[in-house]
């Protein structure tokens, strides 16, 4: 759930990937856990460079083995708190996968229950990269930051938009 800030910095995938099994390893050192990282940054990765919902679930499918077919509807009924990558990650997938922009995106993933708060920040920013974030809700929770946290937002900010592009 901590991943997204490596799909934005590195301009490959195999960068991606790289960075996002350095950042899992300090909290997630497992192989599951590694797989989750490497397959939300790659979702997010994907999204901003503006391939579609099939592509990206054709490529995650296939490269993580992760099933995607499954809908929220069936997932529902027996969904339960499960703190694993192989118990989210695909979850929060489907959640963006069946979005019609970045709100519904986030309520699709708190529909499920469970780690909510943990499906909720993969399907956002996967959602993010896609959708982008609608000005209302980026300023409504820009708006709870203090002083300091502000400041990080304002650095990632200019980093994003002076970072070169590939």
């Amino acid at each position: 759930m901590r991943v997204s800030p490596v799909a934005w910095a590195f301009n490959t995938l195999e960068e991606v990937e790289e960075a996002a099994a350095v950042s899992a390893a300090v909290t997630h050192n497992h192989p599951e856990g590694i797989r989750g990282a490497r397959a939300t940054a790659a979702c997010i990765f994907w999204a901003r460079q503006g391939r579609t919902k099939p592509e990206i679930r054709e490529a995650c499918e296939g490269r993580y083995g992760y099933d995607l077919q499954k809908i929220l509807d069936e997932i529902r009924p027996d969904y339960k708190f499960d703190e694993s990558c192989q118990g989210t990650v695909p979850q929060a997938i489907i959640a963006f996968l069946e979005s019609d922009d970045f709100e519904d995106a986030i309520r699709n993933a708190i529909s499920l229950g469970g780690d909510s708060d943990t499906l909720a920040a993969i399907t956002g920013s996967i959602a993010e990269a896609y959708y982008g974030v609608p000005q209302d809700i980026r300023e409504g929770a820009l708006s709870y930051l203090d002083h300091t946290l502000m400041e990080v937002w304002e650095a990632w900010k200019a980093y994003r938009l002076n970072r070169p592009r590939q």
